[in-house]
């Protein structure tokens, strides 16, 4: 008889670009969510749902335990910055800021983590990034340091 290992690890990973400039424009979003899709499942990792703002970005994906989530994140953040340029969506100098916030979740909880994601530019309309981030940081008992997280424009 084989045994093999089986898992069911979910985890939405959270970035913002590179000083909080809001640079993904909704006439190519779509492009670069798909072009990202593309670099996790060639990673061999499953994409629920990806979405964000012109300033940030939410995908949940299901991840087996070989996977590495820093490389992972890594790798889609550049590659999908060589894409942008590639492809010149922007005339602006375009990166995503250093780190990321990577939050776990069960099976029970992924419709309404879907649903969240969806939903960004509706929740996004009443609260900051700034905000958002933080807020997930205290949710789940995440200790930080002010100095430590992403740059933020400081009239929010």
């Amino acid at each position: 008889m084989n045994t093999g290992t089986f898992s069911q690890i979910y985890i939405q990973v959270v970035f913002p670009v590179k000083g909080r400039n809001s640079l993904v424009a909704s006439t190519w979003e779509d492009e670069l969510y798909k072009y990202m899709t593309g670099i996790v499942q060639n990673k061999g990792q499953k994409m629920i749902r990806i979405n964000g703002m012109p300033d940030h970005i939410h995908f949940l994906i299901g991840m087996r335990p070989s996977c590495c989530l820093s490389d992972l994140v890594r790798e889609v953040k550049k590659a999908s910055n060589a894409f942008v340029q590639e492809k010149r969506f922007t005339k602006h100098k375009f990166e995503w800021q250093e780190g990321y916030g990577a939050f776990s979740y069960s099976h029970s909880a992924l419709d309404n983590v879907i649903a969240y994601i969806a939903n960004q530019k509706e929740h996004n309309r009443t609260k900051s990034f700034k905000e958002e981030y933080i807020g997930f940081l205290q949710k789940y008992q995440i200790e930080y340091k002010d100095e430590y997280l992403f740059e933020w424009i400081e009239d929010e």
